[in-house]
């Protein structure tokens, strides 16, 4: 198969030795993923709560209706998912499996032995540079334990289906399930920053998402145009606007593509991207001396941010309605002071 980069020069990929999954991992997200690590038992009761439902039943259904990727079958997505295996220092990689499917895409699934799953338009519509970028996030979520938690919630989904009839369980299942879509966004985002070390092409990250948003045809898409695309969705409009992108994000499992670009984009300028390839990250052995305060902290600390930075009209009046009560309460912290200070 003829791919767009055939005429590339190849790139030379920096190999991260013993990089620790928290070296991408979205502050938000490894604040999570840390807590549930410290909980003792917490995986057995995982395993013994969904233990009918684990791996081996999503497993065969993609051994009976897909095609497992080896030497032989798929050499060149073979070749591709070795070698961002590679660069993220990965002995052992996971299964992987093409499925067909129209739309591009990936997911990690599974718990005591997760595998990932690509589709055939991923295949078919992806350059190297690109299909390794999406390889590297799959294999990113499997580092950070993602599979096991979006391996529950599509259980969780199905059990939402199932008891529909029931108000009271749906309510409580559905308030689980924006809990952990909400976590689940924000794993996201640590998937695409691992796609990107695994790759190390920012541009192929970029087209990565465009293709996401419009197909594989970017010969009529303009990169200037979609990052403005991106800041008009993420600043733009009024409260209307804000609120139904509410609605839109509540129980979806993924941040849109725009947003996803911009999230990426906004990494890369930190310089944490360049200091990681530079070999300033963490590793693998200091995993155990991880501090669960510290990346609590961290991820409070992420959103603190992003209210404080957001354009989002309805953030905007929040937080000009906070810094209103934050000014009666001190003229009446200072008032209080001066009738003390006269008595």
């Amino acid at each position: 198969m003829t791919t767009e980069d055939d005429n590339r020069p190849a790139r030379q990929r920096v190999t991260l030795s013993g990089i620790s999954s928290r070296a991408w991992e979205h502050p938000a997200d490894r604040g999570a993923l840390t807590a549930l690590r410290e909980l003792r038992g917490f995986d057995d009761v995982v395993r013994g709560l969904f233990g009918m439902w684990n791996e081996r039943g999503f497993r065969l259904s993609y051994l009976a209706g897909a095609i497992r990727v080896d030497e032989r079958q798929y050499p060149r997505v073979h070749g591709l998912f070795a070698e961002a295996g590679a660069a993220l220092d990965v002995a052992e990689l996971p299964e992987l499996y093409v499925n067909q499917a129209p739309i591009i895409g990936g997911k990690a699934i599974g718990m005591d032995k997760p595998f990932v799953v690509i589709s055939t338009a991923a295949v078919e519509k992806l350059d190297d540079d690109e299909l390794r970028t999406l390889l590297g996030r799959e294999i990113g979520h499997v580092r950070s334990g993602h599979a096991v938690y979006q391996t529950i919630m599509t259980i969780l989904t199905r059990w939402v289906t199932n008891v529909s009839w029931m108000p009271i369980g749906v309510i409580g299942l559905r308030a689980i399930i924006a809990a952990m879509y909400e976590w689940w966004r924000k794993a996201e985002l640590s998937a695409d920053r691992a796609g990107l070390l695994a790759a190390q092409d920012p541009a192929a990250s970029l087209r990565l998402f465009m293709k996401l948003a419009g197909g594989g045809d970017l010969s009529q898409i303009d990169t200037a145009a979609f990052l403005e695309q991106a800041a008009e969705y993420q600043g733009g409009g009024d409260l209307r606007d804000s609120i139904h992108k509410i609605g839109m994000t509540a129980f979806s499992p993924e941040p849109v593509p725009v947003a996803r670009a911009a999230e990426l984009q906004k990494w890369v300028d930190s310089g944490e991207y360049a200091r990681i390839l530079g070999g300033d990250y963490a590793r693998r052995d200091d995993d155990r001396d991880a501090s669960v305060t510290a990346d609590v902290k961290a991820a409070a600390a992420s959103y603190r941010d992003g209210f404080r930075d957001s354009s989002d009209p309805l953030v905007t009046l929040a937080r000009k309605a906070a810094g209103g009560a934050a000014d009666l309460v001190g003229s009446a912290a200072r008032g209080a002071r001066d009738w003390a200070s006269r008595r």
